[in-house]
């Protein structure tokens, strides 16, 4: 029977996310949110700042009392005391008064401005409170305050759903009164390998094996993408072996991410096992490397669905492949808007390029630091090009794209690159 004709990236990755949904959300404490995607919109609970403060160490005054203060002619203020950050103004300053204020500081009442210590002939840093102070600066009403609410008030949105929490959102949430934030649950994605040759990381090889290099790259990918990795092992290459491990992966994962065993080799029996657990939803994508992809879905007795994955044995195709496919629908289950997440840049090729002409090309190559005048990164190959050849994968930061119906490109080619070590939201 021939095999289906392969499928393009846009109609495999379509029909790929058409039915995928984020996951449910829970609640986490803040200190545990980092990384996680906001299930809902998130209002500020707290104004910020809460009232007028002092965006400097310095004196509160009555902006009126020292309009024509000058360093040649200070304006002499008593000093009627002192406020700090954390503490709540014990004075009020009335005419020819002045309190001592530290950055963060209620606004005493009376007070509408604050004159930095630098621009007053009081004794910076540590010091006593001096009985007066000589102003050498006039100051507007409003001066070097932060007024209540000059960030954002109580009720107003903060932070949209689909955001990332990262280190500055978590100051954000806490700063407006968020103790425990909505998010959507990390997808859980169970990673099998298979084939007699692999042997798990440590282990002794024997004179055929190699280590099973592609169960820790996956899960690598799994963590870098949000999600937690669950290891199944290795497979050897039968059909009872690889079905006990695919069913397990289905009862405790979202996704399951198999390597291995998807093409038309008399022991790749993944896609058939996919088929007798679930369903084959499409097989072979006119891509390079990556062309036996396969992918399906399963149901859980708890009437969840796990997305399954059939990635190719060679390590660079399981890479490239889980970016094309795999990490889009974490993406999506984690609850962050748009899909691949990665920028695209121009780059121009350093060196000639030959693929297959049916299929669409993804080169390793190394972009340089910055782009020239033309806004076009310098695009060297990684190394060999062959899907075996990780060396080159592990020095690539950039994968180049070269479209169906070419059979290569000269050096010097302006061509497409996914920035592999930059992530967007």
């Amino acid at each position: 029977m021939p095999a289906p004709p392969l499928m393009s990236l846009e109609e495999a990755r379509h029909r790929i996310l058409s039915d995928v949904q984020p996951l449910r959300s829970e609640s986490l404490p803040i200190g545990e949110a980092l990384g996680r995607v906001l299930a809902a919109d998130t209002t500020a609970l707290l104004t910020l700042p809460p009232w007028d403060n002092s965006a400097m160490d310095g004196f509160a005054v009555r902006s009126e009392d020292v309009v024509t203060a000058s360093t040649g002619t200070p304006v002499r203020l008593v000093v009627v005391g002192e406020v700090a950050a954390g503490h709540v103004p014990a004075v009020r300053a009335g005419p020819g008064a002045a309190v001592r204020i530290l950055t963060g500081a209620m606004l005493p009442p009376g007070t509408d401005a604050v004159v930095p210590v630098e621009d007053t002939d009081a004794a910076p840093g540590l010091s006593g409170l001096p009985e007066q102070v000589g102003i050498h600066v006039a100051a507007a009403p409003g001066a070097h305050i932060r007024r209540a609410g000059s960030d954002i008030r109580q009720g107003e949105l903060l932070l949209p759903a689909g955001t990332r929490i990262g280190p500055a959102a978590v100051a954000a949430l806490v700063a407006t009164g968020h103790v425990e934030v909505e998010v959507h649950r990390r997808p859980r994605v169970a990673i099998m390998a298979t084939g007699d040759e692999l042997r798990p990381l440590g282990e002794p090889l024997g004179p055929a094996s190699i280590p099973d290099s592609n169960s820790e790259s996956i899960a690598a990918q799994v963590l870098a993408a949000g999600a937690e990795p669950l290891r199944l092992g290795i497979a050897i290459d039968d059909t009872e072996a690889v079905r006990e491990r695919i069913v397990e992966g289905i009862l405790a994962a979202d996704v399951l991410v198999a390597t291995g065993g998807v093409s038309v080799g008399a022991r790749d029996v993944v896609k058939e096992v996919f088929e007798e657990v679930g369903s084959l939803d499409l097989w072979r994508v006119a891509i390079q490397p990556g062309k036996p992809l396969a992918f399906g879905s399963a149901v859980r007795p708890d009437g969840g669905t796990c997305l399954l994955f059939g990635l190719p044995g060679n390590p660079v195709s399981s890479f490239v492949t889980f970016e094309l496919f795999v990490r889009p629908v974490l993406r999506r289950l984690r609850g962050e808007p748009g899909t691949q997440g990665r920028p695209m840049v121009r780059g121009v090729l350093d060196a000639p390029v030959t693929k297959s002409e049916q299929r669409r090309a993804f080169i390793r190559v190394r972009l340089s630091e910055v782009p020239d005048e033309t806004g076009r990164y310098h695009a060297a190959l990684a190394g060999g090009q062959g899907s075996h050849v990780l060396s080159a994968l592990a020095v690539a930061n950039g994968l180049a794209i070269i479209r169906e119906g070419l059979a290569g490109l000269p050096a010097g080619a302006e061509v497409e690159v996914i920035r592999l070590d930059v992530e967007t939201a």
